[in-house]
């Protein structure tokens, strides 16, 4: 018999909040503006030799130390086409057509996502937890699930199999 749990963690502290602006349809550019994300995370996997799938701890610091750099933030995507992204150790400054916003360096996150959906963070906080568990040598769970949350009713998963 094959069987497989899930461990989810979705906690009143797995929350940032954040500004930022997309492009869509190809030549639109939202306004600047923010969220109050939430997050929650689902791991797959058998039982351990503990009987849990994951360490709910582990997988709440490792969680709180990604949002915690997240939070507060300019989150800017660096490999998105439409913006010409520069910057010096003082500034960063991004440029949409004839738009431009300057904003302090310390003050932004450079994520390398083609745009700040709810879907492509998703997909940058599972990535940078299944980079962690590696690093640390915990265990790599058969699938990694992330929701993003912008608002009430309005999110994303992101969902990867191993």
């Amino acid at each position: 018999m094959n069987e497989l749990y899930t461990a989810r963690v979705s906690k009143d502290d797995l929350v940032f909040s954040s500004g930022h602006f997309i492009t869509f349809g190809g030549g639109d550019c939202e306004r600047l503006h923010g969220h109050n994300y939430r997050v929650g995370i689902a791991l797959d996997g058998p039982l351990d030799e503990n009987h849990y799938v994951f360490d709910f701890i582990a997988l709440k610091n490792h969680a709180l130390t990604i949002i915690h750099e997240l939070d507060h933030h300019m989150l800017v995507a660096t490999k998105n086409p439409l913006l010409k992204v520069t910057l010096d150790e003082e500034e960063v400054q991004i440029q949409y057509k004839t738009k431009r916003w300057l904003f302090p360096r310390e003050d932004c996150v450079l994520l390398p996502l083609e745009n700040t959906t709810v879907e492509l963070l998703g997909k940058y906080i599972a990535t940078r937890l299944l980079d962690a568990f590696q690093r640390d040598g915990l265990p790599m769970p058969e699938a990694i699930r992330v929701e993003v949350e912008e608002n009430f009713g309005q999110t994303a998963t992101y969902t990867r199999h191993h």
